[in-house]
């Protein structure tokens, strides 16, 4: 059987080179790349031996692909999307044009109107652990946020569990390395303003906000989310702080180890071992570790992705693998 042909929109960006690379080694993919009008600022020769083609609708249809990442910005995304998916293409989106509910909540974190609303009831929220059978089903697929797919992970089951005290709130203090804001150049992101620098960002407004709302099941009250940009080049690591009721490490641990017992990329540590970066980069895993304090119950987790990985492009092949039909961990294990 031939290979399935993948375009690549946004192919010279951190998440869509990723996912070029990702693909070349997949036994059922081949990526295709997709110049956008974007791309054409950058004149460097491509690292790549794959076929190049416009990014049109027709084009796609014509080379006969069967998926289309689109890794561009929100705005580049809902225009392009809509007309993909008429052409009868399969979609997986990594901006945020498509994970949120309503155009009013997109609005207000994304400062902008939103240009295709009546595709944010049907996208599927792409987190398998969550929506896999929504995600196996779907045309178009709204690639997660990094932050919000460590958060997400690491809160949602001890919500479901019960063991969090909500009325004293929960703390999430994330960081993330550059690779993470883009590849576009900016000052806050060049090397002499990070290197051997710490800095949180987007205070009380980060974007991702409301994906940890919508899939978590927290209200607004009950999260404190902060972002900070590590001088490391790639890498997300999430410290969750929490009061729980549940006076035991270990059931913690088990909470999670029920949850994800059948899920091959999230790995559980033993009751007191929390993961660092050096355990998930460059892989689609996403490690968890809990301490406890017993005594006063306060609790805190730490969850370790990699945000070029889990957090971008090996999620949406693991997306991807669902949507085809194939096993979920083909070409990310």
């Amino acid at each position: 059987m031939g290979k399935h042909r993948i375009g690549i929109v946004g192919f010279r960006g951190y998440s869509g080179a990723e996912a070029v690379r990702i693909l070349a080694g997949h036994p059922h993919a081949e990526p295709v790349l997709m110049e956008h009008r974007a791309d054409t600022q950058d004149a460097r020769a491509l690292p790549y031996r794959h076929p190049v083609i416009p990014c049109t609708p027709e084009a796609a249809a014509g080379e006969g692909l069967s998926v289309v990442f689109l890794g561009t910005p929100p705005e580049v995304s809902m225009e392009l999307a809509p007309a993909m998916l008429e052409r009868g293409l399969k979609v997986i989106d990594f901006s945020g044009a498509f994970r949120l509910r309503t155009p009013e909540v997109y609005l207000r974190w994304y400062k902008a109107q939103h240009a295709a609303p009546a595709l944010l009831a049907e996208a599927a929220y792409g987190l398998p652990e969550f929506c896999r059978s929504r995600i196996a089903t779907a045309r178009l697929v709204a690639n997660p946020g990094c932050y919000p797919t460590a958060a997400n992970l690491a809160i949602r089951p001890l919500l479901d569990a019960g063991v969090v005290d909500r009325a004293v709130g929960i703390v999430c203090d994330a960081k993330s390395g550059v690779s993470g804001a883009g590849r576009k150049a900016t000052l806050k992101n060049s090397f002499c303003e990070v290197v051997g620098n710490l800095s949180a960002y987007a205070i009380l407004e980060h974007r991702h906000v409301p994906e940890i709302l919508q899939n978590s099941g927290l209200e607004e009250h009950e999260l404190s989310f902060t972002a900070q940009l590590l001088p490391l080049d790639r890498g997300i690591l999430e410290t969750v702080y929490f009061r729980t009721t549940e006076p035991d490490a270990g059931a913690l641990v088990a909470i999670y180890e029920k949850r994800y017992a059948a899920e091959p990329f999230v790995r559980i540590y033993p009751a007191g071992q929390v993961p660092d970066l050096h355990a998930v980069v460059r892989t689609n895993f996403c490690d968890i570790g809990v301490k406890l304090d017993g005594a006063t119950g306060r609790a805190v987790v730490v969850a370790a992705i990699d945000n070029l990985g889990k957090g971008a492009a090996g999620q949406a092949v693991q997306d991807m693998n669902l949507m085809l039909g194939f096993s979920e961990t083909e070409g990310l294990l």
